[in-house]
């Protein structure tokens, strides 16, 4: 066996955003020793691209605001396929986890008299998101960063983890490399928290950052765990469009909050145009009304513009597909229509908006505060990811815990705006609490010399390869494959196409070669996120084609409407003794009495 630099830890988090940032902390606060692990630079994970603010029933906006209406929102948000006991948790422990982040110096908005100030989102009934202008996750981020680094967590960064180790059943570590070097690394531990976000670089066009490769979702997948909702994919419907080099980069939720709106080539407001049944009774049907609601009249009921980011996403599609988008294959979005209204608009504008202000007039020479902005549908955020238990967030794999994106259950069908931070800092928190007594309880495992020689083989076969094929070149064509065949709008040929295509792609990355040597080598690191790419398309492929109904984030055109037998199922994949990937439909566990009275009361 090659000698390898070893680290022992009480808990291993694997990701460096809220989620992992948020458990490293709980985990170091409960006394257990801990080493945190990122892809790249602490403070640059993709947490800090979230922009419009933390979902959290705090009622300072809106009195009438509270937990029920928080939990009631989200599940109709996800189209009651969610966890209801993890919508339960978020929905009563973010305005804690919220108050926590102001006592460790998040500088949010504020009202007049001094609270944290809160904003309209997309979803939900009441001004929800507690924001620091739109660079919410770069507060977030700063906040914890600088929280976390007093209390003692070992940080490796650069460094990306292969694979992870078992002793029996149980996950006693994990196995990487230091990006820099390429130098193999050991992580001992006596629990795991995977918090490595989303799967957006498995598309063409996403609001996602290079580190969103599926890590985590594959590394639990290989180790036991398993997948739930992974054909639960949500598409912003507001992303650049124009110019080609900044196509998919996030236009946040925020701008729609503060009154902008979407509009054809036309000039017409298309959104008014189909209204989905469940949401009629909460959705203005005129401008007038949805402008006194952005201005904060409780009396007044949501523009159309704050329906769910599926709903609107399809809208978009469609009004591109049938010849009214915009020159670049957008529609508009537009603020600046609100001088109408406003005296001083283009000041308000670019002190509620000023990422969004500056990033336009930098990247694409438009001033937001005169003209509207093309956008369109980007890949953003997938629902699905490691099934946990609800209190705990351990996987079925005794050690394994998971947080953030790569876990999934309080979504449902589609995440609401906003949920998806405090998301992060509620069962971020769970995580570590419960990997650290996890960690208590239990001895360091054995690690398997053999195996970690073996990983290390196949990490450095590549080289072996020179003259194989281009792994940029794999990973463009997977992405163009799940962009026109798994995307917005699917069916059952277009999908078992795209699995037909992801086998050949297996075959073609398994060749994949490299040159130059393991120091500074981009190209290496790309061939090694081909094999977790591959996996997580494939898991959205197959739990797409298993699920024969059109709900949420889901939209079939071959089975467009709601299917009963599919209202009370989720989708779970994992790996079979074969190596294969197979995939079950399970029950949802019944809600409670007391749970189903807070829906009826709020539907």
């Amino acid at each position: 066996m090659a000698e390898y630099e070893t680290h022992e830890h009480d808990v291993l988090v694997i990701g460096a955003g809220g989620a992992g940032l948020r458990a490293a902390i709980e985990a170091s606060a409960a006394g257990a020793s801990v080493g945190l692990v990122c892809k790249s630079l602490l403070g640059k994970a993709h947490t800090v691209m979230a922009e419009g603010g933390i979902a959290a029933a705090l009622a300072n906006v809106d009195d009438r605001d509270n937990w029920k209406v928080h939990f009631a929102d989200t599940m109709r948000g996800g189209q009651y396929v969610n966890q209801w006991r993890m919508a339960e948790l978020h929905a009563k422990e973010a305005p804690d986890r919220v108050r926590e982040l102001e006592a460790w110096g998040a500088v949010f908005d504020r009202t007049k008299d001094g609270r944290i100030l809160q904003r309209n989102f997309g979803g939900h009934k009441y001004p929800r998101l507690a924001h620091v202008g739109d660079r919410t996750g770069l507060e977030m981020i700063r906040t914890l960063q600088d929280h976390g680094i007093h209390q003692g967590i070992e940080v490796y960064m650069e460094h990306t983890i292969l694979s992870l180790l078992k002793d029996g059943d149980r996950v006693v570590g994990a196995f990487g490399y230091e990006r820099e070097r390429g130098r193999f690394k050991i992580f001992r531990a006596k629990a795991v928290v995977l918090a490595t976000g989303g799967i957006g670089r498995a598309y063409k066009i996403t609001s996602n950052s290079w580190e969103y490769t599926g890590d985590g979702h594959s590394l639990a997948y290989e180790a036991g765990a398993e997948l739930i909702d992974m054909e639960f994919v949500q598409f912003h419907p507001t992303g650049m469009v124009w110019p080609p080099s900044v196509m998919g980069i996030l236009v946040t939720e925020g701008v729609r909050g503060e009154g902008g709106i979407l509009t054809n080539k036309e000039g017409r407001r298309f959104m008014f145009d189909e209204i989905p049944e469940n949401y009629k009774a909460q959705t203005a049907d005129n401008e007038e009304e949805g402008w006194r609601y952005c201005q904060g009249d409780k009396n007044a009921r949501r523009p159309p513009e704050l329906l769910t980011r599926d709903h609107i996403s399809r809208c978009i599609v469609r009004e591109i597909k049938e010849g009214r988008g915009s020159p670049h294959g957008g529609v508009y979005l537009d603020i600046a229509w609100i001088k109408q209204r406003l005296p001083h608009a283009a000041d308000y504008i670019k002190k509620k908006l000023p990422s969004m202000y500056h990033q336009f007039k930098q990247l694409a020479d438009i001033d937001i505060t005169e003209q509207a902005m093309e956008v369109g549908p980007t890949t953003h955020y997938i629902m699905g990811g490691v099934h946990v238990d609800p209190d705990t967030q351990m996987s079925r794999v005794p050690g394994l815990f998971a947080a953030g994106e790569c876990a999934a259950g309080i979504n449902g069908a589609n995440r609401l705006g906003g949920n998806s931070l405090s998301d992060l800092l509620v069962f971020g928190k769970r995580a570590g609490e419960f990997a650290a007594k996890f960690a208590k309880a239990n001895s360091l495992g054995k690690i398997d010399n053999e195996k970690i020689d073996n990983a290390a083989r196949a990490a450095v076969e590549p080289f072996e390869r020179r003259n194989g094929e281009n792994p940029y070149e794999v990973q463009r064509d997977l992405q163009e494959s799940m962009q026109e065949l798994v995307g917005i709008v699917r069916n059952e040929s277009e999908m078992r196409s795209a699995l037909d295509k992801i086998d050949n792609l297996r075959a073609r990355a398994d060749k994949a070669g490299v040159t130059g040597n393991r120091e500074y080598n981009p190209g290496w690191h790309t061939a090694l996120d081909l094999k977790n790419l591959l996996t997580v398309s494939e898991a959205i492929a197959r739990g797409a084609l298993e699920r024969k109904e059109s709900r949420g984030a889901q939209f079939r055109e071959d089975h467009p409407n709601k299917d009963e037998r599919f209202s009370k199922m989720n989708t779970m994949i994992s790996k079979a003794p074969d190596g294969s990937m197979q995939i079950r439909l399970e029950p949802l566990p019944e809600m409670p009495d007391y749970l189903k009275q807070i829906v009826e009361e709020n539907r």
